[in-house]
């Protein structure tokens, strides 16, 4: 339990040393995306590779060449299911959640709030930390698809153009004034 050999430990220094120079490699080629705020996907791709690179450092039962194999597999799913993201419609809907609308013309959603489990507590953070302390002022606070709260302040929201495609946005809800966001 305490110490087996010391050509265990030099294999772990030996292996080790590879899997991460080769997981730095493997991350600087599938771009940016692979490092960005993590999404559910984003998040489990992630984990999958700290898991596998675990397994090669500490597992005698895996090559490095097998763990290769394995990162450059995670990576290169996380590559195509990105690139499908962006041009497969519909494909977005399935890999990460739609960004919600929480907060409207001042006032809170409250059902919005309690079906993405959000406190109005970390709405009013959120707030803070974009420098407002004035909730009356905020124009619309969106939860987005990596999990962060984006404040727009009313002095920013403008036709309301940026928040499409956010739940709980309607088309036309700003044209008409209804600061409900129903139409009709």
């Amino acid at each position: 339990m305490w110490w087996d050999s010391w050509s265990d430990v030099a294999r772990v220094l030996a292996v080790g040393t590879a899997a991460y120079v080769s997981l730095v490699v493997v991350l600087r080629l599938s771009g940016k995306r692979t490092l960005a705020k993590l999404n559910a996907f984003d998040l489990i791709v992630t984990v999958a590779l700290g898991s596998t690179l675990a397994t090669i450092l500490l597992s005698s039962d895996v090559s490095w060449a097998e763990g290769m194999a394995a990162l450059v597999l995670l990576a290169t799913l996380q590559a195509l299911v990105a690139w499908l993201t962006v041009h497969v419609p519909g494909v977005r809907g399935v890999v990460t959640a739609r960004p919600t609308l929480l907060w409207r013309d001042g006032r809170p959603i409250s059902d919005a709030l309690a079906a993405q489990r959000v406190a109005l507590d970390e709405v009013r953070q959120a707030v803070r930390a974009s420098g407002s302390g004035d909730l009356s002022e905020v124009a619309a606070v969106v939860l987005e698809t990596d999990g962060t709260l984006s404040v727009v302040p009313r002095s920013a929201i403008g036709d309301w153009s940026a928040l499409e495609g956010v739940a709980g946005v309607t088309r036309g809800s700003a044209a008409d004034g209804d600061p409900s966001g129903r139409t009709g």
